[in-house]
């Protein structure tokens, strides 16, 4: 089954790492066998990866889009995950960083990119709460 895709005018998106954007108009893209897509509101520039989650969303996305560089980013999503589970104890966070792990070593990484952003409020509230604490 083909996976449609409903672009905005002038909508950026990747597939399979080429930056592509759409033109004036709206548009529907029919794509018909295995490709890495992600929307412009997804994609995690280098610079944007401040938070241990961020840098989680960013090697994942990398592996996502760049299987050639998979080794690479995979060590650096191990790195990233181990530091951030041994920093939490909540119990949904640590389930969804399992999930995360899970979904990566299945090569489901759009699957794990959805779950990595669920843990960005997580992630959030728990940096607003230790700035009100310094």
């Amino acid at each position: 089954m083909p996976l449609k895709v409903t672009l905005k005018p002038g909508e950026k998106f990747v597939i399979n790492g080429a930056v592509v954007i759409n033109g004036d108009r709206r548009a529907n893209l029919l794509i018909q066998n295995k490709v890495s897509i992600l929307r412009e509101k997804d994609v995690l520039l280098p610079e944007q990866a401040t938070t241990p989650v961020k840098r989680i969303y960013f090697a994942v996305m990398m592996m996502y889009l760049d299987d050639k560089a998979y080794r690479t980013y995979y060590d650096e999503f191990v790195d990233r995950t181990t530091e951030f589970i041994n920093a939490i104890s909540n119990k949904d966070a640590l389930e969804m960083c399992i999930s995360i792990i899970e979904d990566v070593n299945e090569r489901q990484f759009y699957r794990a990119l959805i779950t990595c952003k669920k843990l960005l409020p997580f992630e959030e509230s728990r940096l607003k709460f230790k700035a009100k604490d310094d």
